[in-house]
């Protein structure tokens, strides 16, 4: 008997990785032409990214909320919160593109993805095995170690802007 956890290839993780990549990329050419310094770039980074991942989800929006409650703390608590949740990522998404109220972004953004990476550590230490909603319906993803370092990332990038606004 096998004990060893299975491993997952690197190809399981292609559309993340894709995603991560067409948006770092997307922020730099826009960056370039903006001639914008690293606070820029990282707000067309978080926008582009958080974006393309709420158009996902918006897809199929009941598939993504039947995966979404499994682990998220709020969305098993109130279907109703699965279902906006997108929109508060696409509303944020727009929030850094358009450079409007960047304290309340950060700190919302801080708030929202370091709440949600505590329902992915819980899932992740039961052993939840599902695709992860963070890819919506269309997109295989597991959840994993990778989809909490993408929240726990884009949770620090934030704070790393706040800190920056105000210091």
């Amino acid at each position: 008997m096998n004990t060893k956890p299975k491993e997952k290839p690197i190809r399981q993780y292609w559309p993340l990785i894709s995603l991560i990549v067409v948006s770092v990329l997307s922020a730099f050419a826009i960056n370039w032409r903006a001639e914008g310094d690293m606070t820029v770039w990282m707000h067309y980074f978080m926008g582009i990214f958080l974006v393309i991942f709420s158009v996902l989800k918006i897809f199929h929006p009941a598939k993504f909320a039947d995966g979404f409650e499994m682990y998220d703390m709020l969305a098993k608590h109130t279907r109703i919160y699965a279902y906006i949740y997108p929109f508060l990522e696409l509303t944020l998404g727009l929030l850094y593109l358009s450079f409007i109220l960047p304290t309340l972004t950060y700190v919302l953004t801080i708030l929202i993805l370091t709440f949600g990476s505590i329902g992915v550590i819980k899932a992740l230490r039961h052993g939840l095995d599902i695709n992860c909603p963070c890819m919506g319906s269309i997109l295989d993803v597991p959840l994993s170690t990778v989809t909490l370092t993408e929240d726990i990332g884009m949770a620090l990038m934030a704070l790393m802007l706040l800190l920056m606004s105000v210091f």
